[in-house]
């Protein structure tokens, strides 16, 4: 089973946050977990290929956005909200109110 890398709370770049959220993908991607808490893979995907999904979750759970839990063949997202909002409170809520207003 593989395990993947989280950087741990006080680890979490803001640089490294803000690249994660310059896509529009990633940004629909941290949107839809903030409305659903968890999702697979490949209920993130819309239809993109599994390569370029895979670059996206990897660059969203590198920056400490989102934490990717193995579960069987699947893999559940999940959004680090507790965890963003303790190192750089009322960002995440201010980009996902951005999101939605574009």
């Amino acid at each position: 089973m593989r395990t993947y890398k989280h950087p741990k709370t006080e680890e979490i770049d803001l640089t490294r946050v803000l690249y994660a959220l310059s896509d529009p993908i990633r940004i629909e991607i941290v949107s839809t977990l903030a409305k659903q808490r968890t999702a697979t893979c490949a209920e993130l995907d819309a239809g993109r290929p599994k390569s370029s999904m895979s670059h996206h979750f990897r660059a969203l759970r590198e920056a400490g956005l989102i934490r990717t839990t193995p579960d069987g063949t699947s893999h559940i997202n999940e959004l680090r909200r507790a965890d963003i909002d303790a190192r750089f409170p009322g960002l995440l809520k201010s980009i996902l109110k951005a999101a939605t207003e574009n």
